[in-house]
């Protein structure tokens, strides 16, 4: 049996599958919270894993994670969420849960730098979180 390399050809082109990626485009909601930060040391987290988020993340100082209020998990600020946070660059991941006691609070990771966690303190800051265009449902 011959095959031919036109044939040959035409078929390997018609098996291939268009690979190309949809791009996701998101909505970036605003909201406004207190935010606090905090440090990965014992006598701020937990005093077994300091270093091991709510959700099993390995936290290491230099990223750019944030901790939310449970109260803010049923407003979308969920696992993986970006945040934008609007004293600081670039975007921050959702990666840990406050204890159930916070309300409408974020806490921003600043690595092993207490002087720098106190420094910043308490403040109301503008957040904005994305969520995918196609979830979000309007009136």
């Amino acid at each position: 049996m011959r095959i031919t390399y036109p044939l040959l050809l035409l078929c390997i082109l018609s098996s291939c599958k268009s690979k190309v990626k949809k791009a996701v485009v998101y909505d970036w909601v605003p909201m406004e919270v207190t935010a606090t930060a905090y440090n990965s040391v014992s006598w701020q987290t937990s005093y077994e894993h300091p270093k091991i988020t709510a959700w099993g993340d390995s936290i290491k100082p230099g990223v750019k994670w944030i901790a939310v209020s449970r109260d803010l998990l049923r407003k979308g600020l969920r696992h993986n969420t970006m945040v934008k946070i609007d004293t600081f660059q670039g975007i921050y991941l959702v990666k840990d849960k406050m204890h159930y006691r916070w309300r409408n609070r974020i806490d921003i990771y600043m690595g092993k730098d207490i002087q720098k966690a106190r420094e910043w303190g308490r403040r109301k800051v503008q957040i904005k979180y994305a969520v995918p265009k196609d979830t979000i449902t309007r009136p």
